[in-house]
């Protein structure tokens, strides 16, 4: 497959803008569910389900066939990459607010800007940096470190740092992966690599035997033993493998579809959206300071797109990409 036909920026911002939508409600069902059951029962239900509309996806891009890889050490890389990024985001969304984690977590847009430039050689120029610079500020801002009022631990804090650092480098994986496979069959692999290591939790720690004694929230959300769920949580289980299905499909198309310095300021829009569900849900509304650096942060989103917009614009008289007048 030629690289030049998956430069297709309209496309990869209409995949990412759907993927942001589902891992935003993904997120919420997370949270609702972090009170009853361990991390590892959430995620290995979440990717059932998943599994089997990826594999719908997966037919009509070519059947079992697509999963054929010459690259299968860095598949298993990128898999695992996400599923610890996972790990340690919903381990931190267990005990902070959705809002103040997911803006903690959109240093991974800045970390997928910049690590295109060396591994992907992918060209960004100076006001492109500077955007991200101005998004960087707003996730800053979003935070206030200086706040005496943070009721979790620094560490805890960290958690979505270090899980967007693991998700950057897996999009950039994406982005080297997409070229030669479908979107179907990257999602069919993460999938399966969230089974695997979820089951392999169960086996180790299902009984909760490591929980015992655990006071910290985090901790024992990713230990605690695994039950059956209530009647009333088995729809909220389905409807994280629906989210979960539609993620992996969309993300991977997304990163296969453009540049990935052009398409990571859109998952921005996920931290409205986080800040939505807060409210709604958990009753959590932002101060002054929280809205100031998301306008900073989506602004930075926006001027990026706009930037790579007037950059693909043809010139008059000339043919577009395509060969269209």
């Amino acid at each position: 497959m030629n690289s030049e036909k998956l430069n297709r920026p309209g496309m990869g911002i209409v995949f990412i803008l759907i993927g942001v939508v589902a891992i935003s409600v993904n997120d919420l069902l997370v949270k609702m569910l972090s009170d009853g059951y361990p991390l590892h029962q959430t995620i290995w239900f979440r990717s059932f389900v998943g599994l089997m509309f990826s594999f719908v996806f997966l037919y009509f891009e070519g059947g079992l066939k697509v999963l054929r890889t010459s690259t299968p050490g860095i598949h298993a890389l990128r898999g695992t990459l996400i599923v610890f990024a996972n790990m340690t985001f919903y381990a931190a969304v267990a005990v902070m607010p959705l809002g103040q984690a997911t803006a903690l977590f959109f240093v991974a847009p800045l970390f997928i800007t910049l690590l295109a430039i060396p591994f992907l050689g992918e060209p960004v120029g100076p006001m492109r940096l500077g955007a991200v610079v101005v998004g960087l500020v707003g996730v800053v801002i979003v935070q206030q470190p200086w706040s005496s009022e943070i009721t979790v631990s620094r560490g805890v804090l960290f958690l979505p740092v270090i899980a967007a650092f693991l998700y950057a480098f897996t999009q950039v994986l994406t982005r080297k992966l997409g070229v030669s496979t479908p979107a179907s069959a990257l999602a069919v692999y993460i999938q399966t690599t969230f089974l695997i290591v979820s089951t392999g939790f169960f086996l180790v720690a299902g009984d909760g035997r490591y929980a015992e004694g655990v006071e910290d929230e985090s901790i024992n959300f990713l230990l605690r033993a695994w039950r059956w769920p209530d009647a009333e949580d088995i729809p909220v289980f389905l409807g994280l493998g629906l989210c979960s299905g539609g993620i992996g499909y969309c993300l991977s198309a997304a990163y296969r579809s453009a540049n990935a310095a052009t398409i990571a300021p859109f998952e921005y829009v996920g931290l409205p959206l986080a800040i939505f569900w807060g409210w709604l849900v958990f009753g959590e509304w932002p101060d002054l300071a929280m809205w100031m650096g998301c306008g900073l942060i989506i602004a930075a989103g926006l001027f990026v797109f706009i930037r790579e917009q007037l950059k693909s614009r043809p010139l008059p008289g000339r043919r577009g990409r395509w060969g269209r007048r």
